[in-house]
């Protein structure tokens, strides 16, 4: 491990000294990868570099232990007894650190939400949990696109809501909510205080950039069509919505949130990027299976990931056992706590998985 975190600091100098030339800037394109490159590193020497202090620290306190003033001898005790602990935790968050990366973490996301088994139920649930999504957005200061949304003209639910949530690192703090989220509550129009069962889906997708997924425009079928919902008349009375199928695939997405046609379709092939990203990944993900089951999120939205009973002011994380008695200020956007936990569950298990070959 040392012997990889020494050449990773090597690297990180010499990206600093190519950083520090000004030829260098006149390449914008190759001067944001540099710069990038020194971002990604800098946690990593920074803890290694505390290590190293640390032992030097450790290592002069030895020595001063064969002194003879007796003084000198307690004060190298003393700080051999601040500093030897400090070791093992600095040694583990660089285990963390040197960890495989998520190559979609930094990236933004298309999220969607449709409602499922429930009804009205389900659709008033897709509406709440958007809510929620949004003022955790709000916290984290990302920026938020709605590209879809369809009403289902009770309470203000929603049958279905597409977005597009842009900032930083929006992936590696989502990318856990794939899946089916249940609600156990009394629907308002239960006359006999009977609890319910609804269920939505939801689907995080890394963004794909164009680099990422190439498509062939001989492979897609562009059709215009009139906008509803609101907007305004010149939303409903004019041909800017779209609706783009790839053939190969027959991936349909559609878009009608802007009153340009030429917007929405910029929207349309942002998610219809994503969406076929997520098909090649799901592909290399059954490849490797092993390293799949080793992580918690994998996305399946098959799976019923969570469970949000609001009578018992109760919600549930079946993935890691985890139980929360705080549902009402989660629902108003505190699920970072639930987060942290699923994202340190998943360090776990991947340090698990890694303990054989690890130095």
């Amino acid at each position: 491990m040392f012997d990889r975190l020494e050449q990773m600091e090597a690297k990180y100098e010499e990206l600093g000294r190519q950083l520090s030339d000004p030829t260098l800037v006149n390449d914008q394109k190759k001067f944001q990868a540099t710069a990038k490159q020194h971002r990604d590193l800098e946690p990593v020497v920074e803890r290694f570099r505390e290590h190293k202090k640390v032992q030097e620290g450790i290592a002069e306190a030895k020595a001063m232990l064969s002194e003879s003033d007796p003084e000198i001898k307690a004060m190298a005790a003393e700080e051999l007894a601040s500093l030897e602990p400090r070791l093992a935790p600095i040694e583990e968050a660089l285990k963390v650190l040197l960890l495989p990366k998520d190559p979609n973490d930094d990236k933004n996301i298309i999220i969607e939400l449709r409602a499922g088994t429930g009804g009205d139920e389900a659709a008033l649930f897709v509406s709440e949990m958007f809510r929620m999504y949004l003022r955790f957005a709000e916290q984290h200061k990302w920026k938020v696109q709605v590209l879809s949304e369809s009403e289902s003209g009770i309470g203000g639910g929603l049958k279905e809501v597409t977005a597009i949530f842009e900032g930083d690192k929006v992936y590696s703090q989502m990318k856990y909510e794939s899946g089916v989220h249940r609600v156990q509550r009394v629907p308002a129009t239960e006359t006999q205080g009977r609890v319910h069962t609804s269920a939505i889906t939801v689907a995080v997708l890394p963004e794909a950039e164009e680099v990422d997924i190439k498509i062939e425009a001989k492979d897609l079928r562009i059709d215009t069509f009139c906008s509803s919902g609101p907007g305004g008349q010149s939303v409903n009375t004019t041909y800017s919505a779209i609706r783009i199928t790839h053939l190969p695939t027959q991936t349909v997405v559609s878009c009608q949130d802007e009153k340009s046609q030429i917007k929405n379709r910029e929207k349309a092939m942002r998610v219809l990027r994503s969406r076929l990203y997520e098909v090649e990944a799901e592909r290399i993900h059954q490849i490797q299976a092993k390293d799949r089951k080793a992580q918690v999120g994998s996305g399946d939205r098959s799976e019923k990931i969570r469970t949000y009973n609001f009578p018992q002011n109760r919600l549930t994380d079946h993935r890691i056992g985890l139980t929360n008695h705080q549902l009402a200020m989660v629902m108003e956007g505190l699920l970072q706590p639930t987060v942290d936990a699923l994202i340190a569950h998943d360090v776990a298990e991947k340090m698990k998985a890694d303990e054989p070959t690890a130095a």
